[in-house]
């Protein structure tokens, strides 16, 4: 009798601790925003300032050289993780997708930012942002993930 409770012991220890391997995380915040052609987000690093600038190149498509996503996460493991963001857009009437993915490593204490960007011709191709969502990826685990409210 006490060699059976004692397998259910050592079988619900490593049923709870099985998980504890696995790579853990969140993602806080995810903010998009517009590059302009001189690869700024912002003319002074002031936050009002960078929220004024980015509703004048939302305004104007124009003065916009890509899209770049800042987006802030935490996690205990301290390996590479892939931070991956998929977006949907339009391009007039038509539907476009595109994903970013940009390998990250945690480097903080709380949280940490990393960016993810397209530029060039994707950017180009891909018309209006209408949604988004973020991942950070464990291999293929899924670590965390946030999306925007129209994904």
């Amino acid at each position: 009798m006490r060699l059976l409770f004692i397998a259910l012991q050592v079988a619900a220890f490593l049923a709870v601790t099985s998980g504890a391997f696995a790579a853990t995380g969140r993602i806080v915040k995810v903010l998009p925003q517009f590059v302009d052609l001189q690869g700024r987000i912002a003319l002074n690093p002031s936050l009002y300032e960078r929220d004024a600038y980015q509703v004048q190149l939302r305004l104007h498509p124009e003065q916009r050289s890509a899209l770049r996503f800042a987006v802030q996460w935490g996690s205990r493991d301290t390996s590479r993780l892939l931070l991956r963001v998929e977006l949907r857009g339009n391009r007039g009437k038509n539907g476009t997708t595109a994903t970013i993915e940009s390998p990250v490593r945690y480097r903080g204490i709380f949280t940490t930012w990393s960016h993810a960007s397209l530029s060039g011709e994707a950017y180009k191709n891909f018309g209006e942002l209408s949604a988004w969502r973020a991942t950070l990826w464990d291999g293929e685990q899924l670590v965390a993930e946030q999306k925007s409210f129209l994904w």
